[in-house]
C-alpha cells in the first residue's frame, strides 16, 4: 500500500483564489487542513519544511497561525505545565527556567533569551528608532512601542482586567497588571532569590549585583541601570519636562513620573502588603515596607557592615563616611547628601506643603510626616520596643526611645562637645551658641 503524502491531501489556493473566499469559508479552510496536518503527524508522517515551502510559504507560522483561531496549545512546558502554541514559544520559555541566554550584544555584554531581544537592545547602542508615528512623527525601537503609542492617540484600551475592570492598551500590560491580583512573581533572582513580576525589573535588578551601569550619559559621563533612568537623567541637563499633571499643571521628566503623581491627587494605592493591608501607590514602596515585617536589609555597607533596606538609604549613608555633600541650596547655600534631602529643604524656603491629611486639613512638607500624622486619628502604633514593651506612631520615636535604653548619644554639637539623643535636640542646642530665635510671636 502506497503510504499517504502531504501532497495527497493538501489543498491549494492562489493569492486570487484566496482573495475570493468569504470569511467562513477561510476559517472552514483552515480547520480542515488543522485536521490534515494532525492526522498526517498521527500517522507518522515526517515533515519536509523544503516540500511544504513549495505549496505554503511559512507553513510552520502557518500552522501555528491556525491554533490562534482553535485555541489549542499543543506544546507544553514539562516543569511548570504552561502550554504553548508552537514549540519555538516553549523553547524561548523553557529558557526561563534554565536561564539559557545565547544571544549576547557585542558591546556591552547584556544577554538575552530571544534574538529579537537582542536586535532591540542593540538599537538603544545606534539610537536607531525604524518605527514612526505617522501622526505625531514620534519614533520607537519595536514595532509593539509603536503599536503602544498609536493608541495614546486614539485613547482605546481593548484590554481589560476581568477583575477589577481597570483597561490597558497593551495585552502585555494586562498580563504584568493582572500579577498584581494575583501576587505572581515568576522572575526570581539567581543570587539573593528576590522575586519580580516582570523580567525587565529582575534585570534591572540584577545590576544591584554585578554594580553594572551599562548606559552612559555623554555629557557629564553617569552612567545608569536602565535606558529609561538615562533618559530621564538627561533631561536634567536640558530642564525639560515634557510630562504635565493636567489636574495641578506640574510637569516631570518622564511618563512615569507623572502617572505616579496623578496618584497623589486620586488617592489610588494598587499595591497592597498582603500581610498587613496596607497599600502604595509605589510598587517599589511596597517592597520596602515588606522589609519592615521581614527585618530583610539587603544592602550592606562595605565601611561599616551597617545594613539598608532599600540601595538609596545606603547610598545616602555612605556619604556620612565621606563627609561629601553634592546637593546644595541655590537659596541659602546648604547642602546635603542626597537630592531628596535637597527637595525637602526647599519646602522651607517655599512653604509648599503638598501633603494634606484628608482627615484634618493639615499639610505636611514631607509624605512621611502625614503619615506619622494620620495615626494621631486612628491611634494605631505599629513600632514597639522590644525591651520594655512600648510601641509608637513613627519609626523615628522608636529609634529615640530606644536610645534611653541603650544611653547612646550620637548627635555631637561641633562647638561645645556637648551630645545629644536626637537631631532635634541638638537644633535647639546650637541656638544657645547661635542666639538664633525662628519663632516670632505677631501678636
Amino acid at each position: 500500500m502506497v503510504a499517504v503524502t502531504y501532497d495527497d491531501v493538501y489543498i491549494h489556493f492562489t493569492q486570487e483564489e484566496w482573495a475570493l473566499l468569504n470569511p467562513s469559508q477561510k476559517c472552514l479552510y483552515r480547520d480542515v487542513m488543522l485536521d490534515t496536518y494532525r492526522n498526517l503527524t498521527d500517522t507518522g508522517y515526517i515533515w519536509d519544511d523544503h516540500n511544504m515551502e513549495d505549496h505554503c510559504p511559512n507553513s510552520r507560522r502557518h500552522r501555528s497561525h491556525i491554533l490562534t483561531h482553535t485555541g489549542e496549545k499543543p506544546y507544553e512546558c514539562n516543569q511548570c505545565g504552561k502550554a504553548f502554541a508552537s514549540n519555538g514559544q516553549l523553547k524561548i520559555h523553557i529558557r526561563t527556567h534554565t536561564g539559557e541566554k545565547p544571544y549576547a550584544c557585542n558591546q556591552c555584554g547584556q544577554a538575552f533569551s530571544q534574538n529579537s531581544n537582542l536586535v532591540c537592545h542593540k538599537r538603544t547602542h545606534t539610537g536607531e528608532k525604524p518605527y514612526e508615528c505617522n501622526q505625531c512623527s514620534k519614533a520607537f525601537t519595536t514595532h509593539g512601542w509603536l503599536k503602544s503609542h498609536i493608541l495614546t492617540h486614539t485613547g482605546e484600551k481593548p484590554y481589560e482586567c476581568n477583575q477589577c475592570g481597570k483597561a490597558f492598551a497593551s495585552n502585555g500590560q494586562l498580563k504584568i497588571h493582572i500579577r498584581t491580583h494575583t501576587g505572581e512573581k515568576p522572575y526570581a533572582c539567581n543570587q539573593c532569590g528576590q522575586a519580580f513580576s516582570q523580567n525587565s525589573t529582575l534585570v534591572y535588578h540584577k545590576k544591584t549585583h554585578t554594580g553594572g551601569k551599562p548606559y552612559k550619559c555623554n555629557q557629564c559621563s553617569k552612567a545608569f541601570t536602565t535606558h529609561g533612568w538615562l533618559k530621564s537623567h538627561i533631561l536634567t541637563h536640558t530642564g525639560e519636562k515634557p510630562y504635565e499633571c493636567n489636574q495641578c499643571g506640574k510637569a516631570f521628566a518622564s511618563n512615569g513620573q507623572l502617572k505616579i503623581h496623578m496618584r497623589t491627587h486620586t488617592g489610588e494605592k494598587p499595591y497592597a502588603c498582603n500581610q498587613c493591608g496596607k497599600a502604595f501607590s509605589q510598587n517599589s514602596t511596597l517592597v520596602y515596607h515588606k522589609r519592615t515585617h521581614t527585618g530583610e536589609k539587603p544592602y550592606e555597607c562595605n565601611q561599616c557592615s551597617k545594613a539598608f533596606t532599600t540601595h538609596g538609604w545606603l547610598k545616602s549613608h555612605i556619604l556620612t563616611h565621606t563627609g561629601e555633600k553634592p546637593y546644595e541650596c541655590n537659596q541659602c547655600g546648604k547642602a546635603f547628601a542626597s537630592n531628596g534631602q535637597l527637595k525637602i529643604h526647599i519646602r522651607t524656603h517655599t512653604g509648599e506643603k503638598p501633603y494634606a491629611c484628608n482627615q484634618c486639613g493639615k499639610a505636611f512638607s514631607q509624605n512621611s510626616t502625614l503619615v506619622c500624622h494620620k495615626r494621631t486619628h486612628t491611634g494605631e502604633k505599629p513600632y514597639e520596643c522590644n525591651q520594655c514593651g512600648r510601641a509608637f506612631s513613627c519609626v523615628s520615636s522608636l529609634h529615640y526611645h530606644h536610645r534611653t535604653h541603650t544611653g547612646e548619644k550620637p548627635y555631637v554639637c561641633s562647638q561645645c562637645g556637648k551630645a545629644f539623643a536626637s537631631n532635634v535636640l541638638l537644633k535647639k542646642h546650637i541656638r544657645t551658641h547661635t542666639g538664633e530665635k525662628p519663632y516670632e510671636c505677631y501678636q
